[in-house]
């Protein structure tokens, strides 16, 4: 499944604050099992809350973000992938003006992740989302500019002159 931002609309946030455009998703009978998109904020706010779910949330242009909830502050930054409780009830206020963030909201009952950016070589796994942040990426055969895409079907060197964000994504073992 391969995905480019320039081809998805942003569609704008019931609150003003910015816009989002879904790059990927895989659901089934049992509902979302991970969502990839991209958000452009624009000014502080509600951070939208997805109980159940994880989310991990790295920002790719700007400076960054703090999220202030009832007795947390997180601290969203450039290309540190963070990683949190999607129910909890945040406010999200700008660094120093607007920033763009790709999330990865996931069902942690179902599904284990892990964000990384990588710089130069990397080997990306079946069931991984690999993202160009800058400078484009080679993932096996095929090439991708910045804020291009895919999930991966199998075990794939990769190579970035720039910045790029790989989700590791792996189901988890069902409950017994």
């Amino acid at each position: 499944m391969r995905f480019d931002v320039a081809t998805v609309a942003p569609q704008p946030w019931k609150n003003g604050g910015g816009t989002t455009r879904e790059l990927a998703t895989l659901a089934d009978a049992a509902g979302l099992l991970w969502r990839v998109s991209l958000a452009d904020i624009a000014k502080d706010g509600p951070f939208s809350a997805f109980p159940g779910l994880a989310r991990s949330h790295t920002i790719i242009e700007g400076q960054g973000l703090s999220l202030h909830g009832e007795s947390e502050v997180l601290e969203a930054r450039p290309l540190r992938p963070l990683v949190f409780d999607g129910g909890l009830a945040l406010s999200a206020r700008l660094v120093a003006g607007p920033c763009r963030a790709l999330n990865l909201i996931y069902d942690p009952a179902r599904l284990a992740a892990e964000a990384e950016v990588v710089v130069g070589a990397f080997t990306a796994e079946a069931g991984d989302v690999v993202f160009a942040i800058k400078g484009g990426m080679r993932l096996g055969e095929e090439a991708f500019a910045s804020g291009q895409g895919m999930q991966v079907e199998g075990t794939t060197p990769g190579e970035t002159g720039g910045a790029v964000l790989v989700l590791r994504l792996r189901e988890r073992p069902a409950a017994r």
